[in-house]
């Protein structure tokens, strides 16, 4: 695993660590008891969540609440960047709604920081998982709570696996005019941070290239999926999850690993303060952060956050050249490219 950009040791220390055995401590039965019944007390939490498809967000919603009855989780599933402009809506009209944020853009995380919009609370679990991804926050304010892949899918009946494209230099081929699905960086934290890589890597020129082939653009990653299972086009910058988990019920769907990096969202999960119920916002931050909570992610085709539990990709991110970008990279970065994509695309 090599890289010409200044990423390859992040990448390769995320990849290694992922097949690290994780440490042995974790919440105390008397702790969890306690916790609990503080929880049920309070009744419910709600959870703005980017990380996941509305299936697999309701699914760990779900598990929670017959792991904990008598705590309800309310589910809202939206794009990262709306996510946050809800809660700084809610924040300026005197209250948040929401008990625990979970964005895919990193940044997000730095700014409610910086400003003291974040409950420090460090789950037990949290010194579970994979030794790479605990402690990216040293005050304990956010954790990482799933992790992403983006690499090029494509509808197998209109390209044959032999004929999409290897890498995404690949994608600027005049032959994939009209062929070619994205989301919209301004309302994903993964399209977000894919531009910014991609810029990076290439340098915005890569993108003013790509918009003479005329991509299809949509708002979440996940709408490219849409467009290549409706035929509307034949190859995208994609996320694996719910590309192998429609593989797998028999949709044309088909993955490409790319052969200059697959990009990898280390995505956070945090409390906001003045929570309407913090001890149920502890309690779901202390059980998504568990082995039981990853599982369910896997199960779904989700990366691990443990080494002990065993994903159903195809390909692990330990197996594969990824690509990691820095959170003040992100943070600093990703406004810029937000602007540049509506000069560019026009939208």
């Amino acid at each position: 695993m090599t890289s010409k950009i200044g990423w390859s040791a992040s990448a390769l220390i995320v990849a290694a660590a992922l097949a690290a055995a994780p440490a042995a401590a974790q919440l105390s039965a008397e702790a969890e008891k306690a916790l609990y019944e503080a929880a049920k007390a309070e009744g419910e939490l709600t959870w703005y969540t980017a990380h996941f498809t509305g299936e697999t967000a309701a699914k760990i919603g779900n598990v929670f609440m017959k792991r904990y009855p008598g705590v309800k989780v309310n589910v809202v599933r939206t794009t990262a960047h709306v996510a946050y402009q809800r809660l700084t809506q809610e924040l300026r009209a005197g209250g948040p709604q929401v008990d625990v944020f979970a964005s895919t853009d990193i940044g997000h995380y730095v700014e409610l920081k910086s400003k003291g919009l974040l409950e420090k609370f460090t789950p037990a679990n949290a010194a579970t998982v994979i030794a790479s991804l605990q402690g990216i926050d040293p005050d304990g304010m956010y954790h990482v709570a799933s992790i992403g892949l983006i690499g090029i899918t494509h509808n197998t009946q209109k390209v044959k696996p032999q004929d999409a494209p290897k890498n995404w230099t690949d994608l600027l081929d005049p032959k994939w005019r009209n062929q070619v699905s994205l989301g919209h960086p301004a309302f994903s934290g993964y399209v977000g941070i894919w531009t910014l890589t991609m810029t990076k890597l290439y340098g915005w020129s890569y993108f003013e290239k790509l918009e003479k082939n005329k991509p299809q653009i949509g708002r979440s990653i996940l709408d490219t999926q849409t467009m290549l299972k409706a035929g509307e086009r034949t190859v995208a910058a994609g996320s694996y999850p719910p590309a192998y988990e429609a593989a797998a019920k028999g949709d044309p769907m088909g993955v490409v690993y790319p052969t200059d990096g697959t990009v990898m969202i280390i995505a956070p999960q945090g409390i906001i303060k003045g929570s309407k119920h913090p001890n149920a916002a502890k309690l779901f931050q202390e059980w998504m952060l568990s082995a039981e909570c990853s599982a369910v992610q896997a199960e779904d085709f989700g990366e691990p956050l443990h080494a002990s539990v065993k994903g159903k990709g195809a390909k692990s991110a330990a197996e594969l050249k990824t690509l990691v970008l820095k959170p003040d990279e992100i943070l600093k970065g990703v406004a810029d490219v937000k602007e540049k994509w509506r000069d560019t695309f026009g939208n």
